[in-house]
């Protein structure tokens, strides 16, 4: 069976084993490759633009805690399928004011992973790891003898300390257990891209006609975000995984960026009636051969160039458009390695679609009976108690206790009394171009049951 064959056999296993307590709050109104149309992302930009200018300024937290910035499940000169450069990477993180990248290194024998960077570099805090047999793993020291182990030796050694491993792709290991994990992916840019059949067909014929590609180019310079975007959907497998980990455990969620800038479409000429298509990391042999007796609009695109020459390339995903695409924010008491780990380990974390807004200063916490709370944290429930939410931005706000939706409010805040215990996390969804789509996952508050 084909790799394909197989994922697409695990999303629907999936699909069937996990139920949909919370399904998304507004299915979308537009399918991906109808997102990428010119008066769409026009509609989609007005959108972003109007948010910015509602954004609120939250007062600094009174824990002390910094809100920074990060990214997880990034690919940086580590694989053939790679594009970008470790330099091209923190050059981006720059611009796009990430604070911190958790490396994924494919694991490459004799090369040690942890040798990777490593430290503070012109500000960004670089946090080695590896995606490896199905895992994003960051142990604190290399356990390089023990990679190629069975899993149930591999983790205990990866978590060691603070040492970290989450669950990836969900939907190729839907059924895989949690035990001595430290979390998983809830969103996956990647799992996106394998959804849309559809676009990926659409992107074949637009990249084999002139104008089309001078219209998707075109696009491209003026929607980058929202065309990067125009994939993303509500997670619903990985949101089930976690729901129900989450009932029993204590596992926090991370976002997967899964950015390689490898997105890179090329279309070279091969011969006059014949050319190839592909990405910049495919090797002539894997590319697509494209003839234009199938494809007639390809003949002007190849007279006149010479027999390997590029006639045809978009750039979909370099790193600084990748990072705004989705982030997992991390709420530490400082920018080092040992303050991360801490605050991840301990679910002071979201994750957020930052292109659509800024969310620093998001908070989400429980309050009373004589305590305060933040996310991540395990409390006693006791009568008294009320959750409260504070976004920099007007959205819809959806409370969810043990995946179910508790309720749904508008606006910048939330004060809801909690009546029972529960596992309770908060979705935040804005109106983007025409759609309610979502912004931000918070890790849960854990109120449990005494006695």
């Amino acid at each position: 069976m084909s790799r394909s064959s197989k994922t697409a056999l695990a999303a629907l296993t999936l699909a069937c084993t996990l139920s949909r307590a919370a399904p998304p709050l507004e299915e979308p109104r537009y399918s991906p490759n109808g997102r990428l149309d010119a008066a769409r992302l026009e509609a989609v930009q007005a959108s972003v633009e109007t948010l910015s200018t509602r954004r609120r300024n939250l007062l600094p937290r009174a824990d002390g805690l910094m809100d920074l910035r990060s990214v997880f499940h990034a690919h940086a000169g580590d694989s053939s399928h790679t594009g970008g450069k470790p330099e091209e990477m923190l050059a981006a993180a720059k611009l796009a004011g990430v604070r911190v990248v958790f490396l994924s290194d494919h694991f490459r024998p004799p090369r040690d992973y942890m040798d990777s960077w490593r430290g503070l570099r012109e500000g960004v805090l670089f946090i080695p790891g590896s995606e490896a047999r199905g895992f994003l793993l960051h142990p604190e020291a290399s356990v390089f003898p023990l990679m190629e182990k069975p899993v149930p030796e591999l983790i205990p050694a990866v978590v060691r300390g603070e040492g970290m491993a989450f669950l990836s792709h969900i939907e190729e290991r839907p059924d895989h257990p949690m035990t001595g994990l430290t979390g998983l992916e809830i969103y996956n840019r990647h799992y996106d891209a394998k959804r849309d059949f559809t676009g990926i067909l659409q992107l074949v014929l637009r990249l084999t006609d002139p104008e089309q590609v001078r219209e998707l180019s075109e696009l491209l310079r003026r929607f980058p975000d929202a065309c990067l975007a125009a994939q993303c959907l509500y997670p619903q497998a990985y949101l089930d995984k976690w729901d129900a980990a989450n009932a029993t455990g204590h596992y926090t969620g991370v976002a997967a960026n899964d950015c390689h800038h490898n997105q890179i479409f090329l279309l070279k000429k091969v011969d006059d009636e014949t050319a190839l298509l592909g990405t910049i990391v495919d090797k002539d042999e894997a590319m697509r051969k494209v003839r234009a007796s199938l494809r007639p609009t390809l003949r002007p695109m190849l007279a006149g160039k010479p027999d390997g020459a590029i006639v045809a390339r978009l750039d979909f995903d370099p790193y600084e458009r990748s990072f705004r695409n989705v982030c997992t924010h991390v709420l530490a008491r400082e920018q080092t390695e040992p303050a991360l780990r801490a605050a991840v380990k301990a679910g002071r974390v979201y994750v957020s679609h930052d292109w659509m807004g800024d969310p620093s200063g998001f908070d989400f916490r429980v309050v009373g009976a004589g305590a305060v709370g933040t996310m991540g944290e395990e409390r006693p429930w006791v009568p008294g108690q009320r959750l409260e939410v504070r976004s920099p931005l007007p959205a819809t706000i959806r409370l969810i206790r043990d995946g179910r939706v508790e309720t749904v409010s508008q606006g910048e805040a939330l004060d809801h009394p909690v009546t029972r215990a529960g596992v309770y996390r908060v979705e935040l969804w804005l109106p983007i171009g025409g759609e309610l789509r979502p912004w931000l996952y918070s890790n849960p508050l854990f109120l449990r049951s005494v006695g």
